[in-house]
């Protein structure tokens, strides 16, 4: 098992522990009105979104051999490979299935960009249903992931985060917490809004 590492690479992923903080100080001034409803698809639009992404993951994994134990069998397999191997077989990837990697999480971004849009007019809350979004979407991406593989084994695992701009790595505990902070965020702003219109 690997021990507790507090900071993610590079090292302003770091600062992914500001964002809810300084999100909730935004709102503060700003205040946000998104409905409970509102709040109530969008995360169930983040969580199946999530599970999704994690569905095409393990194709592209299996695809690309980070997964070796999902070539045998589909269920139970505990792929075993940590991150530095992850990261050698990221380097001798074709560019190509690189490339595709980037695409797929840049469109994920503008996907979720995109509904924040359209769910919101004011710039703040369309942050505030895109950071809601964004982190019911991360949950349950590592929920899928889990579901089909048993992987991240625990919470302590390393993974690879993004490649865009370059590659972040941390321990899966790192944005999940932030993921939850966000959620706390928003849902404390939304919140105290419904009560100064009282």
């Amino acid at each position: 098992m690997e021990g507790f590492r507090l900071l993610a690479s590079p090292w302003w992923v770091n600062l992914g522990y500001l964002v809810p903080l300084a999100s909730y100080v935004l709102w503060r001034s700003y205040p946000i009105s998104i409905s409970l409803r509102k709040l109530l698809y969008a995360g169930i639009f983040g969580a199946a979104f999530g599970i999704n992404e994690a569905v095409v993951v393990v194709y592209l994994r299996v695809a690309t051999g980070l997964l070796p134990e999902f070539e045998e069998q589909l269920i139970g397999a505990t792929p075993s490979l940590g991150v530095y191997e992850q990261i050698q077989l990221l380097n001798a990837m074709p560019a190509t299935i690189l490339s595709t990697e980037i695409m797929r999480e840049a469109a994920t971004l503008v996907i979720l960009v995109s509904l924040a849009f359209a769910i919101c007019s004011r710039l703040w809350e369309r942050w505030a249903i895109f950071l809601w979004m964004f982190a019911f979407w991360d949950i349950f991406y590592y929920v899928g992931l889990w579901l089909i593989t048993r992987w991240p084994p625990s919470f302590l695992t390393w993974d690879i985060l993004f490649l865009i701009p370059v590659l972040w790595v941390a321990q899966v505990w790192f944005p999940l917490l932030v993921s939850l902070l966000s959620i706390g965020a928003v849902a404390i702003s939304s919140q105290m809004f419904s009560e100064q219109k009282r």
